[in-house]
Formats: C-alpha cells, sequence, structure tokens
C-alpha cells in the first residue's frame, strides 16, 4: 500500500504532492509494484490539528478522481470523515482507512455499509494533537484486542461484514517505541479475535519509533529510516501482515518478494 499525502504537513516530506503531482506520484508507485494506493489530505502525525471537511474534500477528491481515469488499481483513503468518505467512495475509492475506527464520525459506519467498502480498523490511543504526550498502558497487546473487539462490533452493527474488515494495530498512533516493538514482536495474535483471524496492515513507514530503535542520523531524520523501516516491516510480514503501509515501494516490493522466496518449498 503507497503512501501518498495530498497536504503539506505530513511527517515525511517527500510523501507530499497536490493534484497532478500527487496522481503522477501514485502512478509511479503502481509501476513500482503497489498494490493499493492509500490517499490522504489530513495528515495525522502526533501534534496535528484537525482539518476542515471542505480543505480535506478539496485537496483529495480531484486526485481520487483523476487517478481513477488513469489506473484500476484499488484506491484507499484515509479519513475519519462520513461526508469526505463518501464522495471519495463515489469518486472511484474502494478503502476507507478511518484512523479512528468510526468513533470520530456517527455515519461513518453507515455510509461505508452503504456502498460495500472495504474498512480499516485502526488502534489509537487519544487524538493525534496530544496522544503521543505521555500514553500508558498495562498490557498493549491485550488492550489493542480488547479495542478491535469493540471496533468490529461497531462495524457489525452498521451491517459492514467481517471479510470487509482489515486491521491496523496503528504505530505510532499513542504508543511508546516498547509499545511499537512490543506490537511487532506478537503482531499475529493481534490478527485473531473471537476465532477468525482478520488481515492486518503494518504502517511503521519511517515513524519516530523506527529512529528511536536504530539510533543515529534516524533519530531525528525520518530520511535515514529506511534500513529500520525494512527490518521492521520484514518482521510484521513473518508474523502475519497482510499489507504493508510504505512509502518506498520498490524496497519493499523487493523485501517481500525475498522473504516469500524463502518461504517457498521444493
Amino acid at each position: 500500500m503507497a503512501i501518498v499525502n495530498c497536504n503539506e504537513d505530513s511527517f515525511y516530506a517527500p510523501s507530499r504532492a497536490s493534484r497532478d503531482k500527487a496522481v503522477e506520484m501514485a502512478l509511479a508507485a503502481e509501476n513500482d509494484g503497489a498494490s493499493i494506493i492509500d490517499f490522504g489530505s489530513e495528515s495525522t502525525r502526533p501534534g496535528s490539528s484537525y482539518m476542515g471537511t471542505e480543505e480535506e474534500l478539496e485537496r483529495l477528491i480531484p486526485v481520487i478522481t483523476a487517478f481513477r481515469k488513469c489506473s484500476p488499481l484499488p484506491v484507499s483513503v484515509d479519513t475519519r470523515k462520513a461526508a469526505v468518505a463518501r464522495s471519495a467512495l463515489e469518486a472511484g475509492a474502494d478503502i476507507i482507512n478511518d484512523i479512528s475506527s468510526l468513533e470520530d464520525d456517527p455515519d461513518m459506519a453507515a455510509t461505508c455499509a452503504g456502498h460495500g467498502a472495504v474498512l480499516v480498523l485502526m488502534h489509537r490511543k487519544g487524538i493525534p494533537l496530544t496522544m503521543q504526550e505521555d500514553p500508558q498502558y498495562k498490557d498493549v497487546i491485550s488492550e489493542i484486542r480488547s479495542f478491535f473487539r469493540s471496533a468490529l462490533e461497531r462495524a457489525f452493527s452498521a451491517g459492514i461484514p467481517a471479510e470487509k474488515i482489515i486491521l491496523d494495530p496503528g504505530f505510532g498512533f499513542g504508543k511508546t517505541t516498547e509499545n511499537n516493538l512490543e506490537i511487532l514482536r506478537h503482531f499475529a495474535r493481534l490478527a485473531k479475535i473471537r476465532g477468525r483471524v482478520y488481515p492486518m496492515i503494518s504502517g511503521v513507514s519511517r515513524k519516530n519509533f523506527i529512529g528511536e530503535a536504530v539510533g543515529g542520523s534516524a533519530l531525528h531524520d525520518a530520511s535515514a529510516r529506511l534500513p529500520g523501516t525494512l527490518g521492521a516491516n520484514g518482521a510484521a510480514i513473518m508474523g502475519g501482515a497482510a499489507i504493508v503501509r510504505v512509502h518506498d515501494v520498490k524496497e519493499h516490493v523487493d523485501l517481500a518478494k525475498m522473504l516469500f522466496a524463502l518461504g517457498q518449498k521444493n
């Protein structure tokens, strides 16, 4: 899943683009081997503020419309607003990637159900503006699993079937470095909820905890975090990740090919 941020605020500057440049970036990612393009216009990095609906629509919908004319590749839209989700789905999107897991907008569940959209339910603790100030857990894995159970109930109550749901543990969304590493260590445990194994997304790409784990120039420079990101996503794939949401598509395609080659038996 290739990240294309249609804004000027996402933490990794090379992922930012607008209008024609965003479409070009998405097509380049497709050429590099991306299976899904994830467009988003509201930054939800730590410390970010809420974006208004009209601004989000203005940045996002023309890009989806233009990309859809050029490519049949599945389109994911990173939004927590039902009005944005509705317009995006009408413009040709296939997946709604909701960082609030249907909590921020009471109309989101019905919107996704009505359009038959695939839905990503992501765990977070707090809101983007303050979520990294002092996140606390007694047992991060158990608490995420409990959160997923509640989020799934919200989805099921709205008529969204289990086969339309993907789970995301929300790396960096209200979590310390050790919390994030613990999620990677026990990734497979998070996928199985009430007897069903759900597809999982790994969204670790170039995040702060990668820099804190690796150290050196990566500590303060997101551009130096590709090797650490590849290591983390390698662990996630080995733990059963169905999707890796990344800034660097070509390198991750090669990573996945190598891991799958190693898993093949003669």
